[in-house]
């Protein structure tokens, strides 16, 4: 089955482009050793937003915010929002912080103003699943606590897969509807 010319299955891991100095990412072994374990994964073009159906954000927290990173790559959008290729993108977003409260809701909802005036459609998990309560009961978006050597606190796993679904089921519906 397809959602436009797109397969359900043909999904892009990207990263948007790395900001910080490299003195920065080296004091911070964790940072270090994702930068490394992803230095594969392609950087994100504004091309691979016009061609997604459904787009899912998964970020870190910074200070209850969208990282500088995401923002500058956030802030090119305006070309493509300007020529209403954004509106009707399907969106969700995840988060992750170094402690429970570490503004992992604040960040979702800093993430969907943006997709707001792009016009996109946002697709929140809210409570509609018991896995949303296990993984700690964020209706905006899966959130997670990282350590201090970059691993999971909570168990996830079942959240960001619902989650998942659930972006891509709203996907279908709406490039369905939008064939008819």
């Amino acid at each position: 089955m397809k959602i436009g010319d797109h397969s359900y299955n043909e999904v892009k891991v990207l990263k948007v482009p790395e900001l910080a100095p490299q003195e920065a990412i080296e004091s911070n072994p964790a940072w270090k050793a994702h930068v490394e374990a992803t230095k594969d994964v392609p950087t994100v073009t504004l091309n691979d937003l016009e061609w997604a159906d459904a787009i899912i954000f998964s970020t870190p927290t910074r200070f209850g915010n969208v990282p500088s990173q995401l923002k500058q790559f956030l802030d090119t959008t305006g070309g493509l929002w300007f020529q209403g290729k954004l509106a009707n993108k399907v969106v969700s977003a995840m988060a992750s912080a170094s402690n429970p409260h570490g503004g992992q809701e604040q960040t979702i909802l800093q993430l969907y103003t943006t997709m707001y005036h792009w016009g996109a459609i946002v697709v929140t998990p809210g409570y509609t699943d018991p896995s949303i309560f296990a993984a700690g009961g964020n209706p905006y978006g899966t959130s997670v606590t990282v350590d201090q050597n970059g691993k999971m606190v909570e168990n996830v796993e079942a959240a960001v897969k619902y989650q998942t679904k659930r972006t891509i089921q709203v996907a279908q519906w709406i490039k369905n509807g939008l064939q008819s």
